[in-house]
């Protein structure tokens, strides 16, 4: 569906520890491009709904985290999860969830989604514009290959998750990487 497709170019406003700053909250801000993120590697980004969300928290990015080494021998260089959330949510969450492997990016405005095409109302959860849940394998800034959870619409009744889950994704790399060596 959106294979071939370059990702939108924008700005991620991040935060980053900084360990000179010292104190409670030792990081300061740091502007992170799509280049920056994608330029020259091969990943998975997934994008979902929000940070400390049940489906979420409890089995997508922590199954991503977990199977991190698999993902790594199919020839994935990083693991992104994009969440419409600041960056001090953003990274909150990282830290609650104990992730390592997986990094987090915050598209606290919602450009990044909006430009996706995956931008979506939620106010009958209370949450506002939010991310469709949707994955992608990215090549250097461009799609590979697309996973979208069906049914997307603004205030879903709905939380479909299977289309955008790891072991879905990793079995496309799978096949893929088997269907190159035949």
């Amino acid at each position: 569906m959106r294979t071939g497709i370059p990702l939108p170019q924008i700005t991620f406003h991040t935060r980053v520890r900084d360990a000179q700053i010292g104190g409670d909250n030792p990081f300061r801000w740091e502007d992170r491009t799509t280049a920056d993120y994608f330029g020259g590697k091969r990943v998975v980004l997934f994008s979902l709904p929000g940070a400390f969300t049940p489906t979420c928290s409890t089995f997508q990015l922590p199954t991503f985290e977990r199977l991190a080494d698999e993902f790594r021998a199919e020839g994935i260089d990083a693991i992104y999860c994009l969440s419409v959330n600041d960056a001090f949510v953003m990274n909150q969450w990282a830290k609650a969830q104990g992730l390592s492997a997986v990094d987090v990016i915050p598209d606290g405005s919602g450009e990044f989604t909006r430009m996706m095409g995956m931008l979506v109302a939620k106010d009958n959860l209370g949450f506002g514009p939010r991310s469709w849940r949707y994955a992608a394998v990215v090549n250097d800034g461009v799609i590979e290959a697309w996973f979208e959870e069906p049914g997307r619409c603004d205030n879903c009744a709905d939380d479909p998750y299977g289309e955008t889950k790891p072991e879905a994704i990793l079995d496309w790399l799978r096949a893929e990487s088997a269907e190159k060596a035949a």
